[in-house]
């Protein structure tokens, strides 16, 4: 039998007394979580694990004693705790001895059964509490290969520790009657600007819930749902962004506090993006109105809307030529480039008659960045959109007129076949044609036919133009969408602390000596994407085959026995250093192989 021993590394240099943890016995497993000093009263000691039962629901009790003779040796004080196992009823009684400043430690257990002779080989685990009680474990997705019961297996020790708040809320200044070594023991650890940013947030929160509720209530009025302002709202993406914006503000105002990790971190993501799409926002108005930024934009807006009308005016001369040596159309080509032409003398007219409005407009526009950059983006977008609205306009003529000659190219066609279209049964039939009606069609679709490339040409140059404009501003819904949806926070985390966001683990064996027990250090595997879980990089299966194998190998005499160490053992820990992540359910399967008498010292 395997026995898995979690040591708290912060607890290495505590002073003797007993251990306080959880007994899980599906994995034959003890998860210390703090040391009680002496000296202590049993029953005091009891009644306090009954309350912190009560309050976390984690069966809490006392595993064993915890002998740190760094100071003095006393043999009275190693009976002392053997006797402590028969005031606190655990079955096994784990007794953990240090001595010195010797970094391989005693460790056995006491059977209080006199018919249990069976030997137990022991695991020590050392862990850094803090970081596994501040982390969130985030088993991998696909568990097709690495099994549902292995995230399942690291999942328990990491809420052992994290239900267990209350136990690390006592420090070493407290007046009670119970000294305890945590991680929190030498004094809570908090932030008094974090405490106070938490109390003021509460009215600043009810304040926003308030006015977001009024905004909300006005949007959601009838009045904006009448046909004028509803197309406006749903073709502008300046209110888009907008009422997405307001969502997210719902979101971080909203007074129900977050069930899980998940919704969690989607607040703080939310905030976060929100607080740096308002600096940038901030940023770029700062910079419009210094040194009238905004009069030299005004300035430039006009003359770059005058070029465009004169390139388009060029373009439309040349495809009432001859463009590339195409023969077209005359008279058609002179109709639909006029026809354009006169819609471009319009628009030059129109931005002539707004420019003295130009710079006002842009600078009242300029003040909406303290919303935020993203709302800014989309007003540039909707400016580009008005501006180039001549361009869809023409993109619409050219698409509808094409269409138009499609559809009767089509139909003309199926005359020819004696063909028509059912509408009641969507299908083409059979008909029969009188001799004046194939006259007719075969005249109109030979003119339609011919007149084709014409309409044809400027209906591809067009909707060229109109894709041009429509690929500008995707570009800027892009770096919309990248501010609003880029988990900041969670890339913030991933850097600064990448424990906070935990994949999975590693366990590295630490150097090791003969009769003492197997020492291993459990380090947090981060995630590789602070929004996405990624399964990790290895599978258990293989591991547990080379196990399997190198123990049918040690079992058949196979494994070449040196003094102290033996060649089996030698390449189960090169195996174990070779796999850098497993899941723990690897340890738990396997360990019960590793023979600490087998293995090589490691550097």
């Amino acid at each position: 039998m395997v026995l898995k021993v979690f040591f708290p590394s912060c607890c290495s240099s505590a002073e003797s007394g007993i251990l306080i943890g959880r007994w899980i016995p599906e994995q034959s497993s003890a998860v210390i979580l703090a040391v009680v000093h002496f000296p202590f009263i049993p029953v005091q000691v009891k009644q306090y694990l009954r309350e912190v039962q009560q309050v976390t629901k984690v069966s809490v009790s006392v595993l064993g004693s915890w002998n740190n003779s760094k100071q003095e040796k006393e043999e009275s004080l190693s009976e002392f705790l053997e006797d402590l196992g028969t005031i606190f009823s655990h079955e096994p009684w784990i007794q953990i001895s240090k001595e010195g400043d010797s970094k391989f430690w005693n460790c056995s257990t006491l059977q209080k059964q006199p018919d249990n002779h069976r030997e137990e080989e022991i695991i020590l685990v050392y862990y850094d509490q803090r970081k596994v009680m501040l982390s969130h474990l985030h088993p991998p997705s696909d568990t097709a290969d690495l099994g549902a019961e292995d995230a399942s297996k690291l999942s328990a020790i990491f809420n052992t520790v994290a239900s267990s708040k209350v136990l690390f809320m006592t420090d070493r200044y407290d007046d009670g009657p119970i000294k305890m070594t945590h991680w929190q023991s030498d004094g809570i650890e908090a932030s008094i600007i974090v405490e106070l940013m938490k109390q003021a947030s509460v009215p600043a929160c009810m304040l926003l819930t308030f006015l977001l509720s009024l905004v909300s209530g006005v949007c959601n009025s009838r009045v904006l749902k009448f046909w004028p302002l509803s197309f406006l709202w749903s073709k502008l993406s300046t209110c888009e962004q907008l009422g997405h914006r307001l969502q997210h503000l719902q979101v971080i105002s909203s007074s129900k506090k977050a069930q899980n990790q998940t919704q969690l971190m989607r607040k703080a993501n939310i905030f976060v993006s929100l607080l740096i799409d308002v600096a940038l926002g901030i940023l770029l108005m700062s910079w419009l109105y210094r040194k009238n930024q905004i009069g030299h934009l005004a300035d430039t807006l006009i003359p770059v809307a005058d070029h465009v009308a004169e390139e388009l005016q060029d373009l439309l001369q040349w495809l009432m030529g001859a463009p590339a040596g195409l023969k077209m159309n005359r008279a058609l080509d002179q109709v639909l480039g006029r026809f354009f032409l006169y819609h471009i003398h319009l628009w030059i007219s129109y931005i002539h008659l707004m420019s003295p409005f130009i710079e006002m407009i842009l600078w009242y526009v300029g003040l909406s960045a303290c919303l935020g950059l993203t709302v800014a983006l989309c007003i540039l977008s909707d400016i580009i959109a008005l501006l180039t609205f001549h361009i869809y306009c023409f993109y619409v003529y050219g698409a509808r007129l094409y269409c138009l000659k499609i559809y009767g190219l089509s139909s003309l066609w199926r005359l020819f076949r004696g063909k028509k279209w059912n509408v009641l049964r969507q299908r083409v039939d059979s008909c029969s044609y009188d001799l004046d009606q194939l006259f007719i069609g075969t005249l109109l679709f030979t003119i339609l036919l011919f007149l084709l490339p014409t309409t044809a040409l400027y209906y591809l140059v067009f909707t060229l133009l109109c894709l041009l404009v429509v690929i500008v501003q995707g570009l800027i819904h892009l770096l919309v969408d990248l501010i609003d949806s880029l988990p900041l926070y969670s890339i913030i985390l991933r850097f600064c602390r990448s424990y906070r966001l935990a994949a999975g683990v590693k366990f590295r064996v630490l150097e090791q000596q003969d009769g003492k027990p197997l020492r291993l250090l459990m380090q947090l595997h981060p995630c590789r994407h602070p929004s996405l879980v990624l399964p990790l990089s290895m599978g258990t299966g293989e591991l547990k085959q080379e196990s399997r194998k190198l123990v049918t190998q040690e079992s058949m005499g196979t494994g070449e026995q040196k003094t102290g160490h033996s060649s089996v053992g030698k390449r189960k820990i090169q195996l174990l250093k070779k796999q850098c992540l497993y899941q723990p359910s690897v340890l738990w399967q396997c360990g019960a192989d590793i023979q600490a008498a087998d293995l090589q010292l490691l550097p």
